[in-house]
């Protein structure tokens, strides 16, 4: 059965796996984002009850 063998498959995913890991992968977090995430302090809304006209 052709299906299982990985002579050609298993180098082609190898060579593939190695070149993201080492080439790519690097590449992508060596970016800066552009919005830093900030120390804001979060602020807890007052609100007020609806006042149904009907009630």
């Amino acid at each position: 059965m052709p299906q299982l063998n990985p002579n050609p498959w298993f180098f082609i995913m190898l060579l593939s796996w190695l070149s993201f890991s080492f080439l790519i992968q690097p590449k992508l977090l060596s970016f800066t984002h552009t919005n830093q995430p900030s120390n804001k302090i979060m602020m807890a809304t007052k609100t007020t009850p609806w006042t149904w006209p009907w009630t």
